[in-house]
């Protein structure tokens, strides 16, 4: 009998006015003054890995952190793992080295104070690495952190390293770097670890992606999403480009449905555990 391979489950905690697609109509001043809706949907994805009795990954920013610190203790105190997505969400590609390096250790030093234990995961915002910017995983690394999940190895218009390896290498520095996964078919690499594809696309495809690479490659998949995804009722911006709003809005009121599925059809577990305690040894740099 085969060995079940255990995932990787990935939440990217912010909230539906950080994400970088909406920044023109969300300027950061403006932060303080918009109703937040992050804490509802966190404690309903909590709910939900409670029920299928998983554990996950909670790649939290430091600017949430710090407006509902009870939040990030639940999550620590219901066995999940507290990592950094950063303070500000702000693009890697965006900052100097300086100010880079600034954010994420405001952003760990935030997360450790408040969740009581190490945090040892790091999570570029928009996964803004890439060969323009390789510079940062020194400073990530500087910065005390073990892992990152920072490099998307596909093609897209906002991000992506598509000649990246698809699965976990170690770098120069020590960095343990985790790939959010994909899937080699026809020649390419395609987006299998979540986020907009795993709402835009039928769930049949996640899961056959998913099983292929469990089944073919005999690797564990990381997967993500963010709080707001399951949440149909969120504020709508007209103003946002049309290609915006079909990308950010469609399928949120399937999100919730297709977790559950996604949750009985594979094992899932926390990144550090499933790739930093020795059940996944990190390859070479392979593709």
């Amino acid at each position: 009998m085969s060995t079940v391979i255990v995932n990787a489950l990935t939440i990217d905690v912010e909230d539906y006015f950080q994400v970088s697609a909406l920044a023109p109509h969300f300027p950061r001043s403006e932060w303080e003054r918009i109703p937040c809706r992050v804490e509802r949907n966190v404690e309903l994805i909590l709910e939900l890995l409670e029920r299928h009795r998983t554990s996950a990954t909670f790649f939290t920013l430091g600017w949430v952190a710090e407006r509902y610190p009870l939040l990030v203790q639940r999550i620590a105190a219901r066995g999940h793992e507290v990592a950094s997505h950063g303070y500000a969400h702000e693009r890697a590609t965006a900052q100097s080295p300086e100010a880079f390096l600034a954010d994420i250790v405001r952003a760990r030093k935030v997360l450790e104070d408040l969740s009581g234990q190490p945090v040892t995961g790091y999570r570029a915002p928009s996964f803004s690495i890439g060969k323009t910017n390789l510079w940062a995983h020194d400073c990530i690394a500087q910065a005390g952190y073990a892992y990152s999940s920072s490099v998307y190895p596909v093609r897209h218009d906002h991000y992506g390293m598509p000649d990246a390896p698809r699965f976990p290498y170690r770098l120069d520095n020590g960095l343990l770097e985790v790939p959010v996964t994909t899937m080699h078919w026809l020649g390419r690499n395609w987006p299998a670890g979540g986020g907009g594809y795993f709402r835009l696309l039928p769930y049949v495809v996640s899961r056959w992606q998913i099983d292929k690479v469990n089944r073919d490659d005999r690797r564990a998949a990381i997967f993500y999403f963010h709080p707001w995804e399951l949440d149909p009722g969120q504020p709508r911006v007209a103003a946002a480009s049309a290609r915006t709003r079909f990308r950010h809005y469609l399928n949120l009121e399937r999100t919730e449905e297709r977790l559950r599925h996604l949750l009985g059809d594979f094992s899932w577990g926390r990144a550090d555990q499933v790739f930093c305690s020795g059940a996944e040894s990190p390859s070479s740099r392979e593709h």
